[in-house]
């Protein structure tokens, strides 16, 4: 690698779009846990917000596959990014890298999106809470703040089942150890059988914990993430207590839910009965410009339906607007987005939509 890889006068901006990137490093966190580190074959200054993810679009077993992952790293180190997965038994795509990817494998990614992140909702006095590999976007900012000398005051709580499924864990005491106003409590949930010696907390985060470990949590802005069960817990603690939950934050990972996918599986029945129902004069046009198709759907359906019909494949990982794997130009034509945080306010001015969750309110004319 030369210096002129790194001149600032060739070198882009990332931006919230389709990239192709390559893995420079792969980093075994612990037994279980890997970190992949990527990079641009051309220079790109990989600037996001610290808590952001990106989605993985990859082909297993010759079928295509997409998949969220939080970036780990800091945008204070803005020539590489990085994330760390977790090896779930059953997971397809967690196996396939843990197996598959390694040093110098290309691959494509979308992103940088998601509006749980530091930024966004700045506080002088903050409280991290983590379970697993959920503690993926909370090491992202908690890096952000130690490389920026940011004047934050850090409360860092993390459940693991055991010492060794402590993700970063030697980089966490490192940064805590320099740093007075950032603290670092540990706790393992397994009570027994943790296979070595461990003087720290064990069992499940529980109120009368919190409070022993930041008593004024109450006074905090609270950043969470982890399975569902531990943030359920969180905030009925938090509830139970009066806390105003507009200061409350959380980023959801692991499976769809059961009763999402049922909802979504009724919706679609439902549509096509109204389809079939529905006269001609309350279809809207759909076309797809580079494609060179239409179609004519309801109005309740969504573009990403309307592709589909046609046999067009725009990306998708989610199906809930989180993601923003799907998004596409809109060239023509008004839609209703009912989003979660899969796109910036930024590229919806500049006409992009999602077309998971955009349904149409007139005629349109998308780029795809």
């Amino acid at each position: 690698m030369t210096t002129n890889f790194f001149n600032p006068v060739t070198t882009q901006t990332w931006t919230n779009g389709r990239h192709h990137v390559r893995c420079v490093k792969v980093i075994q966190e612990t037994w279980d846990v890997r970190t992949f580190c990527f990079m641009a074959e051309q220079p790109v200054m990989f600037f996001f917000k610290p808590g952001q993810f990106v989605t993985l679009e990859l082909e297993i077993d010759g079928q295509p596959m997409m998949r969220s992952y939080t970036i780990s790293s800091s945008p204070s180190i803005p020539y590489s990014f990085s994330i760390t997965v977790k090896q779930v038994p059953g997971g397809q795509v967690s196996n396939w890298l843990h197996a598959n990817l390694k040093v110098g494998d290309e691959l494509v990614v979308h992103g940088p999106v998601g509006n749980f992140n530091s930024i966004d909702f700045p506080a002088e006095k903050v409280l991290f809470l983590s379970g697993g590999v959920g503690i993926t976007p909370l090491m992202s900012m908690t890096r952000w703040f130690f490389d920026t000398n940011a004047s934050v005051d850090v409360e860092f709580i993390h459940s693991a089942r055991a010492p060794r499924d402590v993700i970063y864990h030697r980089e966490l005491v490192h940064m805590f150890s320099r740093i007075p106003e950032f603290k670092l409590h540990i706790v393992c949930e397994k009570k027994d059988d943790i296979g070595e010696a461990w003087a720290g907390y064990r069992g499940f985060l529980t109120q009368p914990m919190l409070e022993m470990m930041a008593p004024d949590f109450l006074e905090r802005e609270i950043f969470c993430c982890g399975p569902v069960p531990y943030m359920n817990a969180i905030k009925a603690i938090l509830k139970a207590n009066g806390f105003n939950m507009d200061h409350y934050h959380e980023e959801l990972f692991g499976a769809t839910p059961v009763e999402v996918r049922e909802d979504v599986l009724e919706l679609a029945e439902q549509a096509e009965v109204e389809a079939e129902l529905a006269e001609p004069e309350e279809l809207l046009n759909i076309e797809f410009a580079q494609s060179n198709k239409s179609v004519r759907i309801q109005a309740g359906e969504t573009v990403h339906a309307a592709a589909a019909k046609l046999g067009l494949h725009i990306p998708k990982a989610c199906g809930m607007g989180i993601c923003g794997t799907c998004r596409v130009a809109l060239k023509s034509g008004e839609v209703e987005m009912e989003h979660n945080g899969g796109i910036t306010d930024e590229d919806i001015e500049e006409g992009y939509i999602l077309t998971c969750c955009s349904r149409p309110k007139s005629s349109l004319v998308v780029d795809f």
